[in-house]
């Protein structure tokens, strides 16, 4: 797995993972909350598996 996943991306998916997450425990109580872990995981990976699918690459990261 190569990194698709450039800096300001990985800043945005944290935060908004943290805040996804956050409404499983104060908030909504939803189950929906869990969802936030996903964006947290490719962000901490540094890899989306549908970067690639979709043709697109934030990782300022040199391509061989």
């Amino acid at each position: 797995m190569k990194p698709n996943v450039g800096g300001m991306d990985r800043i945005l998916r944290i935060v908004v993972g943290a805040l996804l997450l956050s409404q499983a425990f104060v908030g909504l109580h939803t189950p929906w909350g869990w969802v936030g872990v996903i964006p947290i995981l490719t962000a901490l990976l540094k890899f989306c598996p549908f970067y690639p699918l979709l043709g697109l690459n934030t990782c300022p990261a040199k391509q061989e």
